[in-house]
């Protein structure tokens, strides 16, 4: 009996083993196979990532040339009415900020356009021209490329102005 025991004890290791390694095979396979998936799809994400990069720098450049390319080299005078950009960004529907962001400046420089306490410089009109062509729809694409993130009813967040500060005396403070 106790010669029994440590042959029962190897064939029960060995049976063991055999079947420990016919059900780690299935799971290897298909941890190769995930991998192999996985590898595949970050191949993809890199080369779609390079073509939106390129695309939005070709936007960019687009957009930045103006309305210089639109009217195939004739120079034409350009006007600025801020009446005219506080109606079209209405009608588009769009915020300061979301505005300033197809234009390319800051919401502040939008809002001072507006009120008429500044005026865009020429590269600025150049770009308010362009957006001057847009529909509603085209404008929020043109967002949706600029942010990058899949939401075309995105919405910045809000652009809050520093409280102004009071002038004259200051405060009596209560002892």
């Amino acid at each position: 009996m106790s010669a029994l025991l440590p042959v029962l004890r190897s064939e029960i290791r060995r049976l063991a083993r055999s079947e420990g390694r016919q059900l780690t095979l299935s799971t290897r396979k298909l941890v190769t196979r995930h991998r192999r998936d996985l590898a595949a799809l970050k191949r993809t994400i890199t080369r779609l990532e390079k073509t939106v990069a390129l695309l939005t720098s070709k936007e960019r450049e687009r957009a930045a040339e103006g309305p210089a390319a639109a009217s195939n080299g004739k120079e034409t005078q350009l006007r600025f009415s801020p009446a005219w950009l506080r109606s079209h960004r209405n009608r588009l529907k769009l915020s300061a900020a979301e505005y300033a962001q197809l234009v390319g400046v800051s919401p502040l420089s939008i809002y001072a356009w507006e009120k008429g306490k500044a005026r865009p410089r020429a590269r600025q009109i150049g770009a308010l021209h362009v957006v001057r062509k847009l529909k509603r729809r085209q404008a929020l694409q043109q967002l949706e490329l600029l942010h990058g993130n899949g939401k075309s009813e995105a919405k910045p967040a809000k652009v809050e102005a520093a409280p102004k500060k009071k002038r004259g005396r200051p405060a009596k403070s209560k002892r």
